[in-house]
């Protein structure tokens, strides 16, 4: 039986994952142009183009596409079980990804997994920041943290933190120039701070709900950020009124720095939610995180 080279296709899998050279080689440690003679070795040898590339990116064919599906989760596998042999050390170690959001990442998942840093040294905890739905299985993340109305159904979701509440605030200088807000189409006279979606691409339209009846108002501000701390620093600020998660408010409302309105209209959701593919095989290191966060 021809033995085919494992590391050329490893090369190829993650050169398409990252649609790029450049970020593959510095994620798999070699140089760019040996990474390329590698793919370009594979396609010569399989007599078929793998890739498309252009100037700026890098796609795989259709051929390519279907030789992903193929053997890209099967490199995953193998690294799951690889990272499964350190249950046989006296401590699990390794690289456990997670994407997130920076609100989350603050209140919750930093205080909770820094006891197991200090506990398990071997361990290590890289976190991407990204307001994006991202594929954590094409990205090869471990797992991911949304709110929990918002994840797949074939994803395994764990709860990690409380129900949360939206918050309306504004400085106590802007309330003293413009009226408070009574209803949610009040709003809309108001200067309002707003937040592009990275899903999208449009902005942030503001829902609230009271006995059973949902409002829905587009507003209109000055300021547009795709992140909330941004929108924290504008409130402060006095440049106009910000509808944020109320754990990143309450510090903030609690001193008088910022006031809140139209808290009637603003009842409790689905928390945050720890989430990742069912059909993974968790490592020791992946396991003790997940324990630590439902903790």
């Amino acid at each position: 039986m021809v033995r085919r080279n494992l590391n050329d296709l490893l090369a190829f899998v993650t050169v398409a994952r990252e649609g790029s050279f450049t970020r593959a080689a510095a994620s798999l440690g070699v140089t760019q142009s040996a990474l390329s003679q590698a793919v370009r070795g594979l396609e010569e040898r399989l007599r078929i183009r793998l890739l498309t590339r252009t100037t700026r990116s890098v796609s795989p064919t259709a051929a390519g596409e279907r030789l992903m599906q193929a053997i890209g989760h099967r490199f995953d596998e193998i690294e799951a079980e690889l990272d499964a042999l350190t249950a046989l050390r006296d401590k699990p170690a390794g690289t456990v990804r997670i994407t997130c959001g920076d609100n989350v990442l603050h209140t919750i998942l930093l205080p909770k997994l820094a006891p197991l840093l200090h506990e398990y040294p071997d361990i290590k905890l890289e976190f991407d920041v990204n307001y994006g739905f991202r594929d954590i299985v094409a990205d090869r993340f471990d797992a991911g943290v949304r709110l929990g109305n918002t994840i797949d159904k074939d994803m395994i979701a764990v709860p990690i933190g409380p129900p949360l509440r939206m918050a309306v605030v504004a400085s106590p200088t802007y309330f003293a120039a413009h009226p408070p807000p009574k209803t949610p189409q009040d709003l809309m006279a108001h200067r309002c701070i707003n937040q592009r979606m990275p899903t999208s691409g449009g902005l942030y339209v503001w829902n609230f709900e009271r006995r059973g009846r949902q409002v829905n108002v587009r507003v209109d501000g000055p300021l547009i950020f795709n992140t909330t701390q941004p929108q924290v620093d504008a409130a402060l600020a006095g440049l106009g009124i910000a509808l944020l998660p109320e754990d990143e408010l309450l510090p903030h409302i609690e001193a008088g720095r910022l006031v809140r309105v139209l808290e009637d209209w603003c009842p409790k959701f689905n928390g945050y939610h720890l989430y990742y593919p069912s059909r993974r095989q968790p490592s020791p290191a992946f396991a003790l995180v997940v324990r630590m966060l439902r903790g």
